[in-house]
């Protein structure tokens, strides 16, 4: 009897096992994050936010959760070829960006290598595309899911958790942007 009921437990164990790996395999592999926002300032303001690593700190939706992160620059002050690394806790983890692309007010590109508690590579995005007194910023995260990444999007819905971030920091960027437009 005992056999019989641990024979079930195993076979239900193994079916449900069975399920989750083809449902994590039948997910994209590719995946892309973004958002936009609108800020009243001119695109050489909100451009110089994003093209100096620096200058992150003030609108970063990560720079104030772990106060004891350590932060390094490195290359160019800002603009191609700057790049910023940093090492934190559990919740910040372990990376490094680097500016691949700058055009002065239109586009920066990002090259985002995550070191821990993952290891990933992302291509990241900004776009400025000045509309009168106002610019409008998009924000984008490109990424390819490994099977791991797929396993994780069936319980956690990628768009959604960074997407909240990229919000944040948007209105964030908004905040410091437009503050520095009226000086």
């Amino acid at each position: 009897m005992i056999k019989k009921i641990l024979l079930s437990i195993g076979i239900v164990v193994v079916v449900l096992v069975a399920v989750i790996a083809i449902l994590a395999a039948l997910q994209p592999s590719h995946y892309r994050i973004e958002r936009s926002a609108n800020i009243n300032a001119p695109a050489s303001v909100v451009f110089a936010q994003v093209n100096d690593f620096h200058k992150w700190e003030a609108w970063s939706p990560w720079a104030k959760i772990d106060p004891a992160m350590k932060q390094t620059y490195e290359g160019a002050s800002s603009g191609t070829g700057a790049i910023y690394t940093w090492a934190g806790n559990n919740q910040v983890g372990e990376g490094r960006m680097t500016i691949t692309e700058s055009h002065p007010n239109d586009l920066i590109k990002i090259k985002l290598e995550f070191i821990k508690p993952w290891s990933a590579t992302n291509a990241t995005d900004f776009a400025f595309k000045p509309q009168g007194n106002q610019t409008a910023v998009t924000w984008t995260m490109d990424g390819d899911n490994n099977f791991m990444g797929k396993a994780f999007g069936l319980f956690m819905n990628m768009d959604k958790m960074v997407g909240g971030d990229f919000e944040k920091g948007l209105a964030q960027m908004k905040s410091v942007a437009e503050t520095a437009a009226r000086q």
